[in-house]
């Protein structure tokens, strides 16, 4: 299935026989690569590219984060997943949250924003006990080497240490660490992270129960975050264990897609495909009016059911047998014109987007990567500290940045996604994996929470419906319906690359377009490996809105 028909781009694919790692950081990417060499696994690839993200991209990942695996191909029994995502602290209730005076909303930063364990070191170690190769501890060299010595900041980094440097100031520790010089580095500059050089030491030593959840770590943590306000206490990362999920699985001409279920988005980006399958995308063209309004339209029909009901599976009994039957697509495609878009406010027949304000689309940082190896295994790994910088809060004299997924708990008892102690709030982050005959054909995903399930639908519409290889699907002109970082507004943003009377066609069709720069890294930072089996090769893309880069051997 090589694919070559899409328009010329910046950069080719990566073509190799052996492995292939792609990831949004160029040394996360080589870390990756080093370990398939010496003889890694692809879950091997994944955990180092992981640890060194954690270090070079400190905006989008870290230890205090969550993650998703989706697991095919070699010996792995069809596609299997795992939950790396910590649940609410046992002492996170809304009470204690209204005692503090916060009762709509929980604080976006800080300590209180801190209130969920850190999931994504758990997931390493059960993906390492099933998969792994190499030993534990030799796959975090890299990132012990970039924390201790420094690693030069890249764009991307560069860029948000000056969006966020207020953010950072209000942190002595966060402050001290990403603002050495009292103000925000530039690209090229180094940053060293002592204290999370120590803490990947000795998590390398004594693995990830000891080494992170039940010991030394955790204890230093716990006594920091407590110190501060945070309701997280050391028995929430001592009993926290990430575990195997059962993937949920679609289907898009002829293909299967695979997601995790919920508490993610993943059935919303299921729910897209179906209702694009009824339509002849083909006839649209790639990069027409057409294409973009009933793609757009069909996130809006999908994002509804997601906002309504989307929250912990063991708290809400969500209808996925409906949301995922063709049947189901059917009747909700009658909701979809060509003429004209779509009320996003409030649409008849029942249909909600957001409750007029009271259930606000998520954003978030993220970042997506993906590995294979020699034997045909294929990880599609995905990981997030929630926001650009997590809670922006060090826990303890650890080096480690909390995330702020739990903020985005509602304090309203009756929400779906209402804060109990112990419940897993929704989640944005999705990878994803496309097969066919029980057979992996591409790992892919993307970071940009709003906009993950929308990435992923125009990948594959570029590539099953219009034949593009890999990279051009990454590069080609984005967009993203709903809100980005900062703005309280669903719009539908565009990049400015999209043909200025496809614009044009789609304000006349009532889309509230905003514009964006051509390549903008607000939108995605897509990544992908396909897998050929007619050659024995892997293809692998990378984004160039952010850092990354796929690299083979």
């Amino acid at each position: 299935m090589i694919h070559s028909n899409g328009p010329r781009t910046g950069r080719p694919s990566v073509f190799a026989s052996r492995g292939m790692v792609s990831s949004p950081h160029y040394l996360a990417s080589e870390s990756g690569q080093n370990i398939l060499r010496r003889g890694g696994s692809a879950v091997d690839a994944a955990i180092a590219v992981s640890a060194t993200l954690c270090v070079v991209y400190p905006h989008m990942a870290g230890l205090g984060g969550d993650a998703f695996l989706l697991i095919a191909g070699g010996k792995a029994n069809g596609v299997e997943a795992i939950e790396a995502t910590g649940p609410a602290a046992a002492l996170a209730t809304r009470e204690f949250y209204k005692s503090k005076g916060y009762t709509d909303q929980i604080p976006m930063r800080g300590p209180l924003a801190a209130l969920t364990a850190p999931g994504v070191v758990d997931g390493w170690r059960l993906a390492h006990e099933r998969y792994g190769k190499l030993p534990w501890k030799e796959l975090f060299a890299d990132a012990i080497e970039y924390a201790r010595k420094g690693m030069a900041v890249t764009r991307s980094l560069a860029d948000w240490l000056v969006t966020d440097e207020k953010i950072l100031n209000q942190n002595k520790d966060m402050a001290r660490i990403y603002l050495p010089k009292g103000k925000p580095q530039r690209e090229g500059e180094l940053i060293k992270q002592e204290q999370l050089a120590k803490t990947f030491e000795y998590l390398a030593e004594h693995g990830a129960r000891k080494g992170f959840y039940e010991g030394p770590i955790a204890q230093e943590m716990a006594k920091g975050l407590e110190a501060m306000g945070s309701p997280l206490r050391y028995e929430d990362f001592s009993s926290y264990h990430a575990n195997w999920a059962e993937p949920i699985v679609g289907s898009y001409r002829g293909y299967d897609v695979y997601q995790l279920p919920p508490a993610t988005q993943g059935f919303a980006a299921l729910q897209i495909l179906n209702l694009l399958e009824q339509y002849d995308v083909k006839e649209w063209g790639p990069n027409t009016a057409e294409y973009y309004h009933h793609m757009v339209e069909a996130i809006k029909v999908a994002f509804a059911d997601r906002d309504e009901w989307l929250s912990d599976p063991a708290h809400v009994n969500i209808p996925l047998d409906v949301f995922l039957s063709k049947e189901y697509a059917q009747k909700r495609k009658a909701l979809i014109t060509a003429e004209r878009a779509l009320d996003a406010e409030d649409i008849e027949a029942g249909i909600k987007f957001g409750d007029k304000g009271k259930r606000t689309p998520p954003d978030g940082d993220t970042v997506y990567f993906c590995a294979a190896d020699s034997d045909g295994l294929v990880v599609s790994n995905i990981q997030s500290i929630y926001h650009d910088f997590g809670s922006a809060v060090i826990a303890g004299d650890t080096g480690i940045i909390m995330q702020n997924r739990g903020s985005f708990f509602s304090l309203e008892e009756d929400h779906p996604n209402t804060l109990e102690p112990g419940k897993h709030t929704f989640h944005t982050i999705i990878p994803a994996m496309l097969m066919k005959d029980g057979k992996p054909v591409m790992a892919y995903g993307t970071m940009g929470g709003e906009g993950q399930p929308q990435t992923q639908a125009a990948m594959l519409t570029r590539i099953i419906d219009f034949g593009f290889n890999v990279q051009q699907a990454i590069e080609a002109p984005r967009w993203l319906m709903g809100r980005t970082w900062g703005t309280v507004s669903r719009d539908l943003v565009l990049e400015s690359r999209i043909p200025e009377e496809a614009i044009r066609e789609l304000r006349l069709r009532g889309h509230p377009v905003k514009m964006a720069a051509g390549w903008d890294g607000t939108l995605g930072h897509a990544q992908a490996i396909m897998i050929h089996p007619e050659n024995g090769t892997y293809e692998g893309g990378a984004d160039p809105r952010g850092d990354g880069m796929a690299l083979g051997y």
